[in-house]
């Protein structure tokens, strides 16, 4: 199903905001709007936060950003103190802002560059995916620990403080049938129909990484700053999970 709304966050992660056009207001309150810079729910990243601003000063406060099931779009939902003045503002053809939470954002695109970082370093499929603000979670199909926990967090640092560049680019899906293997997702696959997909690469010519992805990352490997492995658990006979966390590797 093709998007009604124009995702400008695809292109460029660190806009902010942008002026869109309402299009209209789903059965749950959520504003479809012709484009924007929030980041709907998927993949295991959760949709944006921030408000709307209108051109006679009114705002509307935005808790999350979710996919519209109807139509594809991506739908802004107000908060519920917010929901009536939404459906008095945000009619159809009327224009406005959008504001993203950035500094919320910029902590998620953080934490989800992370993730393809362990992904690196833990070359294994991945059954699941939580990206958080302060800390992120990965299952990886694993019997047994690569190495531990330690000499992991050491390895992704190394591919921070090497401040590779992160950038994205669109291939065809038979381009991606013809390489499954750029799919690290073991249970969940990129969506197809629109004939293309994203990948989000790292390092010059992907020598790091290639991947499907549509979430929000950061432009270097660098600017994901001090992280670590938390915690690796046991979930099942061959599921570990991993978690991350912002931070130094901590001495004890």
């Amino acid at each position: 199903m093709n998007s009604p709304t124009q995702a400008e966050f695809l292109e460029n992660s660190y806009r902010r905001n942008c002026e869109a056009e309402v299009i209209s207001i789903n059965q749950q309150g959520g504003i479809i709007l012709d484009r924007t810079v929030f980041y709907a729910t998927s993949g295991g990243q959760p949709g944006d936060s921030g408000w709307l601003e209108f051109d006679d000063g009114s705002r509307i406060e935005i808790i999350t950003t979710v996919k519209d099931k109807t139509s594809g779009g991506i739908a802004l939902v107000p908060s519920k103190d917010d929901m009536e003045k939404s459906r008095e503002l945000a009619l159809p053809g009327s224009t406005l802002t959008c504001h993203v939470n950035w500094e919320r954002r910029f902590k998620l695109m953080q934490m989800h560059t992370a993730c393809h970082l362990l992904s690196v370093v833990c070359p294994h499929p991945i059954t699941s995916a939580n990206v958080g603000e302060n800390e992120s979670r990965i299952d990886f199909d694993m019997p047994e620990l690569p190495a531990p926990k330690d000499e992991l967090s050491s390895a992704m640092m190394a591919l921070v403080d090497a401040n590779h560049p992160i950038f994205s680019q669109w291939i065809e899906e038979a381009e991606l049938d013809a390489n499954p293997d750029l799919v690290k997702s073991k249970n969940v696959k990129p969506p197809k129909g629109a004939g293309r997909i994203r990948l989000v690469c790292i390092g010059e010519n992907s020598s790091i990484d290639s991947q499907p992805c549509g979430g929000t990352h950061v432009n270097t490997t660098g600017e994901v700053g001090a992280i670590h492995i938390g915690k690796i658990e046991k979930k099942g006979k061959e599921n570990r999970r991993f978690r991350i966390r912002f931070g130094d590797i901590p001495t004890t």
